[in-house]
């Protein structure tokens, strides 16, 4: 039986931090057609509990004239994420085709285990079924999870073994009302996500990898 998604046990008292699977939740919401404002989100998180730190985890083309992702990292930067990234490596596969993989699994995995002894709650956005032992090892550390992704999509975005390991599982398309970007907001670099997929391939991003 999955956990409610509807009723989180967020308390006021309680230390929280947020990690975000950049290409994941990119994925995801654009699956929904959802437009993530970024400054919302953390309000929302604010509101609920004591938000301690939020963290952004994406690679980079760094050898390019010019990076469409790059505003978007700088204006998370200065809006009160913790900004991780990297810069991808290219390969060429068996067919001889140029690829481009950018997996921040590690230092997402590292970040949180780190923060698991600061903290009562962890916000995980992304669907990725390899974080299934780092979910593992955190609540044994006595921290709650809350995995955010989405089940609404075709097909869903996140692993149904992930999902039911989590503590609490928050799909995106509920959470919307309260993150989805206001058209009127002109301050965020919002075009600069549409290119991401284009930029960064990251086996995360991958449906297949979901399941």
């Amino acid at each position: 039986m999955h956990k409610s998604n509807s009723h989180i046990p967020f308390y006021s008292e309680e230390k929280i931090a947020i990690f975000i699977d950049g290409s994941n939740l990119y994925a995801a919401a654009k699956s929904l057609d959802i437009d993530i404002d970024y400054k919302r989100l953390l309000e929302w998180a604010s509101d609920q509990s004591r938000l301690v730190r939020a963290f952004y985890y994406t690679a980079l083309m760094e050898d390019q004239e010019y990076s469409p992702i790059r505003p978007l990292v700088d204006w998370l930067d200065y809006n009160g994420y913790s900004m991780v990234t990297k810069p991808v490596k290219e390969y060429t596969d068996d067919n001889g085709h140029r690829k481009i993989k950018g997996n921040m699994d590690i230092e997402l995995a590292i970040d949180v285990m780190e923060m698991a002894d600061r903290v009562d709650h962890i916000m995980l956005f992304t669907g990725d079924g390899d974080f299934l032992r780092l979910i593992e090892a955190i609540q044994r550390k006595g921290v709650r999870v809350t995995l955010v992704s989405t089940i609404k999509s075709q097909p869903p975005m996140v692993s149904d073994e992930l999902r039911r390991k989590a503590d609490f599982f928050l799909d995106l398309q509920d959470l919307s009302n309260e993150i989805e970007r206001d058209d009127k907001s002109t301050d965020f670099p919002s075009e600069a996500e549409d290119h991401l997929e284009d930029q960064v391939y990251s086996g995360k991003a991958e449906i297949s990898k979901f399941g």
